[in-house]
């Protein structure tokens, strides 16, 4: 039987059992994987919701214009209702989010609006004030304000908490959900606490966001607040979706737990999962002193990888905030000290060559001539020449001198290195910040990851 259009494919998605990274917890650690909706995200199921309560209420009429402050997700979810209702869509969101979600709501048709994120929410250039704005200049517009609109947390009350409660069979004991609006953790909170009032709900927070505290301690503390790299979770406000009762604890985790633990989920568990779902499961990690062998945990996994491959999937950026602790090329060259690379020219003979290998213990020599990288020579390769004609020791290095050894970044992480490692060619060449070349052969490779 065939479905009437893609937003009847929204909702029912699948609990998948944790095995590897959750090895060392006492309990069933189940994931319920939400990019499998139409969106790739949760937020399919909240915008729909959205939308037919406006429908139903007439605040918005046919051909109208969405208008939402959006990290990407929600607009998302958004954007293939307008597409199949026949709406517009203009959506804004901030320059942290990562570029392929802007571009994927450009995808399927929406207008995007970059605003910065180091501005208060009452700054006319946040993305909240300039949605908000643009509901009032924007004729036949609808403004969604997903914070406030408590359709939201309805949407998971009505769909993923039974979902949830009908997955375990009613065995669920501890839900946690990396939370941002508060209409995930709120509306499926709510429903399971209603079918069993033991069930514990873990809210994870992000350094720089002031839920944790104002959960605490009833206050509003701004200095909680600064700028964090955590996507799609934590907030400088407390929005209306929020009902703390529903609440049993919130645990903070840094941008850097929460982007290291997204790929281990993908690379042990293999389900490719976005940035905050990192941060849900590291979040219960740290809490796992709570939990006992006949607890059932239930984590949100909120979205699908491919929003975050510029970003946390990217060595580079992770490198560069220094989330990723992999050896380099740079640390490999580092560990030798003042070693200068030692190097022969086309002109030398294969005697010189020889020679500079038994007096520096090494097998692999760079040829040089001048500044070009023009060839190499192995220990292996003149062993075989020699065996062959014992005359060749005379001869010069652009006789017998083999491929050169390949360039590569000085940041190059070992694990790529070791790709440009092959029975032809034992090593590889690199320069420096000040443009002095290094070498890494096959055999530093095999000694770091020894290590």
């Amino acid at each position: 039987m065939w479905l009437n259009n893609i937003l009847e494919t929204i909702g029912q998605t699948p609990l998948i059992k944790l095995n590897k990274v959750t090895k060392d917890l006492p309990c069933t650690v189940l994931a319920k994987v939400e990019y499998f909706n139409p969106g790739n995200s949760i937020k399919d199921r909240m915008a729909l919701k959205m939308l037919e309560v406006a429908e139903q209420e007439g605040k918005i009429k046919p051909g109208g214009t969405i208008i939402e402050g959006t990290s990407g997700n929600t607009g998302m979810g958004l954007a293939l209702a307008a597409c199949v209702k026949g709406y517009k869509c203009i959506f804004t969101t901030t320059d942290k989010q990562s570029k392929e979600k802007a571009d994927i709501l450009k995808a399927v048709g929406a207008e995007v609006i970059v605003c910065p994120t180091n501005v208060e929410p009452e700054d006319p250039r946040s993305y909240y004030s300039v949605s908000k704005r643009l509901a009032t200049e924007v004729p036949n517009s609808w403004y969604v304000n997903q914070y406030d609109n408590l359709a939201n947390r309805l949407a998971h009350y009505e769909q993923t908490g039974p979902e949830i409660w009908e997955q375990t069979e009613g065995k669920v004991t501890h839900l946690v959900v990396a939370t941002g609006t508060g209409g995930t953790i709120v509306g499926t909170g709510k429903y399971l606490k209603e079918k069993n009032p033991n069930i514990k709900v873990w809210a994870i927070d992000s350094y720089g966001s002031l839920l944790k505290k104002y959960f605490e301690t009833g206050e509003l503390d701004q200095n909680e607040v600064y700028p964090y790299i955590s996507e799609g979770f934590g907030e400088d406000f407390v929005p209306q979706n929020y009902d703390m009762q529903y609440i049993d604890k919130f645990e903070k985790v840094t941008d850097k737990d929460g982007a290291v633990m997204a790929r281990r989920i993908a690379k042990e568990e293999g389900i490719f999962v976005g940035y905050s779902c990192g941060s849900c499961l590291q979040g219960m990690m740290q809490l796992k002193a709570e939990l006992k062998p006949t607890d059932v945990v239930v984590c949100i996994f909120h979205d699908h990888g491919s929003r975050y491959v510029g970003k946390i999937y990217n060595d580079q950026w992770m490198m560069e905030r220094g989330f990723l602790d992999v050896k380099t090329f740079k640390d490999l060259v580092s560990g030798r000290g003042s070693q200068k690379l030692i190097t022969v020219t086309p002109t030398h003979t294969v005697l010189d060559a020889v020679n500079l290998m038994k007096k520096y213990d090494i097998e692999n020599i760079p040829v040089f001539d001048g500044e070009a990288n023009v060839g190499a020579i192995s220990a292996q390769g003149l062993f075989d020449k020699i065996l062959n004609n014992p005359d060749v020791k005379n001869d010069t290095i652009a006789t017998v001198m083999e491929k050169p050894y390949p360039s590569v970044a000085f940041d190059m992480p070992v694990e790529r290195l070791s790709s440009f490692i092959t029975k032809e060619n034992g090593a590889v060449l690199s320069k420096d910040e000040s443009g002095s070349h290094h070498i890494v052969t096959r055999h530093d490779i095999i000694q770091s990851l020894s290590k």
